[in-house]
């Protein structure tokens, strides 16, 4: 393909190109960002999503999967697997509501407390890796939250059904 051919494609759909994707830098630094977490969560048998299911519960004590769901951003296909995985490891407990038996409530078990003593440090260890100053880490975090509330819901997909 001839230079002026190149050329030509980048002034017909200046729309597709990289650096003008907010989608892209998110993508990118959301990658960056669980590769400094991956190799310290790996020792302990954890993946970063498991990680951040565990925040949840640690902060919240007993939640139906839905509202892990909900709050995570993940969906029934990633997360029933995963919480599944999660229970053999012995880090929580399942179980159905009996009043609905649709409604399943997870909660940390003493293994999944005691895993929590183990992760605590590592927010800090992680962001020693990453050289943002802290307002621009702050100012940061209010953009994505602001950005994650402004993104439709009918955009999202299909949400966790199994609350």
């Amino acid at each position: 393909m001839g230079k002026q051919e190149c050329e030509c494609g980048r002034r017909d759909y200046p729309q597709l190109l990289l650096e003008g994707q907010l989608c892209f830098p998110l993508y990118a630094a959301a990658r960056k960002v669980v590769c400094v977490y991956t190799p310290l969560l790996k020792p302990l048998g954890l993946t970063y999503t498991q990680y951040i299911v565990m925040m949840a519960l640690w902060e919240n004590g007993k939640i139906k999967v839905g509202e892990i769901g909900k709050n995570l951003y993940l969906d029934c296909g990633t997360l029933t697997p995963l919480l599944k995985k999660m229970e053999e490891n012995g880090w929580i407990d399942r179980c159905r509501c009996k009043q609905d038996e649709r409604v399943v409530y997870v909660s940390v078990t003493e293994k999944g407390w005691e895993l929590r003593e183990k992760v605590k440090d590592l927010p800090a260890i992680a962001g020693q890796c990453i050289d943002l100053p802290e307002q621009d880490a702050f100012q940061l975090y209010k953009l994505l939250h602001k950005l994650l509330d402004t993104i439709k819901p009918e955009a999202q997909g299909a949400a966790c059904k199994e609350d």
